[in-house]
C-alpha cells in the first residue's frame, strides 16, 4: 500500500482531498436505501477531507455481470432498459462465492437493475444495509445510449471517432460525458468514506468503476480506459490513515480478478490486444537467509508451478526475468511446463521458449544499497515509498524506465506472425510495480499506489501494439493459488 503525496508538481489533481460529507450513519436502520442525485450547488456546501475516514477502510468495486445489452454490443449509458443474461447471473454468482468469507459493514450499489440485480445476488443472505445510490449509475452517454455501435459509428461519425479514440474530450449534445463522470465519481467517494465501515462493497458499472478508482489514486479522466473493467470483475482499495491526521494513504490492492482467468482474453476498451506482457512476480523468497541473493522457500515453488500452470492457456513464446535466483528459478518452472504441454496433452505443437535475464530488473541490490529492504522487500505496507530515501527512488525508477523501454522494444521485434503470442517477464514484486507506473506514464512519486503479493500475475494489453498506449487488465492475480493465495478481502 502506498503513501498518496499531498504535493507533486505535474500529477493530476488530487481529488478526494476536498470532498462533500454526507453523513449515512443515521440511516443504518433501514436494510434498503436509494440516494437521489443531488445538485453541484448542495455538494459545494459542505466541505471535508479525507482525513474524516477515521480507521483503515477496505472497498471493494464490481462490475455488474453480462447484460442483455452487453450481449447484443449496444451502447448502455446510464439507460435501464438490460437485464442481467443467464451468463451475467452465473458471473455474479461466482463473485458472491469469491467474496462470501468476507463480512462486509454495507454495500453501496447502482440502482440500474443490471447492477442491482448483481449487486442482491452477491450480497446474497447478508442482513447489513444496502444503499442504492444513483450517483454510482454508469456514464451519462445522451444520444449514444440504445445504439448498436456500428450505428454510433455511422449516425454520429466523427463524434464516435472521439468517444473511441479521446474520450476524455468527447463531446454529445452538448456535454463532455468522461469529464462529468470524474467529477460524480469524486462525489460518490464522499458518502462511501463517510460512513462508519471498515469494509465497503461497491456493486456498479465498467465506467463508473473506473472514475472511481482513478479519482481514489489521482488519475485524471485521460486515464478512461486505463483500467479495466470486466464483467463481474473485482477490484480493491485501501485507504489507512496517516499516523500524521493527513490524508490516507491510498493502494490499488488489486484491479479486475475476474470469475474467469485473466489470460482468457478479450477486449481492452472494445478492441483486440495484439501484444500482451504478463507480469509474474516470482514465487516467495527466503527472506531470512543470509544471503542477499534469496532462492525461493517452498511455498515459492508452489506459487511457481500454480504459476506455470495457469500459463499454459497461453502460448508463451520468451521470458524475461531478473538476474536474482528466484527469479530465475521461477522462470525455469514456466519454461518446463510450456514445454511439456505437448506431454500434457494441451498443445500438440511443440513449444519452444526463449528466455534471456535482463539485469535491469533488479532492484534487490537498490534497496539493499537503502538498509531498508529487509522490512520493505518482505511486505510492501501502507507508506513504504517513505521509507526510502530520494537516492533509493530514483534509481529504483530510472532503472525500471530502462528496462520498460526494452520490453517494448523487443515486444515490438518479435514475430508479427504470431500476434497472439505472450512475453513472461518474472521479477520482484517492487519491479513490476514500477513497471506498471512506467506503463501508465506516471513518475516516481505515483509507486506506492500499487500492491502486489508473491506470486501474482498482472497483465498488461497492448490494443494499438506495443508502440501504443497499454492498458493494464489486472493486477495481483492471486485465484489461481488456491489455499496459497492472499485473500482477496479481510474475512471477518
Amino acid at each position: 500500500m502506498i503513501s498518496l503525496p499531498h504535493t507533486t508538481a505535474n500529477l493530476p489533481n488530487r481529488c478526494l482531498l476536498h470532498l462533500t460529507n454526507r453523513p449515512y450513519s443515521t440511516r443504518r436502520r433501514r436494510r434498503f436505501w436509494t440516494r437521489s442525485s443531488s445538485s453541484q450547488h448542495d455538494r459545494g456546501n459542505e466541505k471535508t477531507t479525507l482525513a474524516s475516514a477515521s480507521t483503515t477502510k477496505r472497498v471493494v468495486l464490481v462490475r455488474h455481470g453480462q447484460s442483455t445489452w452487453n450481449e447484443e454490443g449496444r451502447i448502455q449509458g446510464s439507460s435501464d432498459f438490460s437485464v442481467l443474461t443467464k451468463k451475467g447471473e452465473n458471473q455474479a454468482d461466482i463473485s458472491r462465492q469469491m467474496l462470501i468469507d468476507d463480512s462486509f459493514d454495507v454495500c453501496f450499489a447502482s440502482p440500474l437493475k443490471r447492477s442491482k440485480k448483481t449487486a442482491e445476488i452477491i450480497w446474497g443472505n447478508r442482513e447489513t444495509e444496502m444503499i442504492f445510490d444513483y450517483d454510482l449509475r454508469e456514464i451519462d452517454l445522451y444520444s449514444f445510449q440504445g445504439l448498436l455501435k456500428k450505428e454510433g459509428k455511422a449516425k454520429f461519425g466523427e463524434a464516435f471517432r472521439q468517444w473511441q479514440e479521446d474520450p476524455a474530450n468527447f463531446n454529445i449534445d452538448g456535454h463532455y460525458p468522461v469529464r462529468e463522470l470524474w467529477s460524480r465519481a469524486r462525489s460518490c467517494w464522499t458518502g462511501i468514506l463517510a460512513h462508519e465501515s471498515k469494509s465497503v462493497l461497491v456493486v456498479a458499472h465498467n465506467a463508473v468503476n473506473q472514475a472511481l478508482m482513478a479519482t481514489a489514486i489521482g488519475l485524471g479522466a485521460e486515464y478512461f480506459r486505463s483500467l479495466l473493467q470486466s464483467n463481474c470483475g473485482v477490484s480493491v482499495l485501501d485507504f489507512t490513515t496517516r499516523a500524521d491526521g493527513g490524508s490516507p494513504h491510498v493502494c490499488l490492492n488489486r484491479l479486475n480478478q475476474t470469475p474467469k482467468s485473466p489470460l482468457a482474453g478479450g477486449s481492452s476498451g472494445g478492441r483486440e490486444a495484439s501484444k500482451q506482457i504478463i507480469l509474474v512476480c516470482h514465487g516467495q523468497g527466503d527472506y531470512e537467509a543470509s544471503t542477499n541473493d534469496q532462492p525461493m522457500t517452498m511455498l515459492g515453488e508452489i506459487q511457481s508451478q500454480k504459476t506455470a500452470e495457469l500459463l499454459l492457456d497461453l502460448r508463451v513464446t520468451s521470458i524475461v526475468c531478473s538476474s536474482t535466483t528466484a527469479s530465475i528459478e521461477t522462470a525455469g518452472v514456466i519454461s518446463r511446463v510450456q514445454e511439456a504441454a505437448g506431454c500434457l496433452g494441451v498443445d500438440p505443437v511443440p513449444r519452444y521458449v526463449n528466455t534471456k535475464q535482463m539485469n535491469e530488473l533488479n532492484v534487490e541490490d537498490i534497496l539493499r544499497k537503502s538498509n531498508k529492504d529487509e522490512a520493505v522487500t518482505a511486505s510492501i505496507q501502507p507508506g513504504w515509498l517513505s521509507q526510502l530515501d530520494e537516492e533509493t527512488v530514483s534509481a529504483l525508477w530510472n532503472r525500471s524506465g530502462k528496462a520498460w523501454e526494452s520490453l517494448v522494444d523487443k515486444l515490438s521485434d518479435e514475430d508479427k506472425s504470431n500476434p497472439g503470442d505472450a512475453m513472461v517477464v518474472v521479477g520482484h514484486p517492487m519491479a513490476h510495480i514500477s513497471l506498471i507506473a512506467q506503463c501508465l506514464n506516471l513518475d516516481k512519486e505515483w509507486l506506492g499506489l500499487f500492491h502486489l503479493d508473491p506470486g501474482s500475475i498482472s497483465v498488461i494489453d497492448f490494443p494499438d501494439g506495443p508502440s501504443g498506449r497499454g492498458v493494464i487488465r489486472c493486477t495481483n492475480y492471486t485465484a489461481h493459488l488456491g489455499r496459497w493465495s492472499a485473500p482477496i478481502t479481510r474475512p471477518g
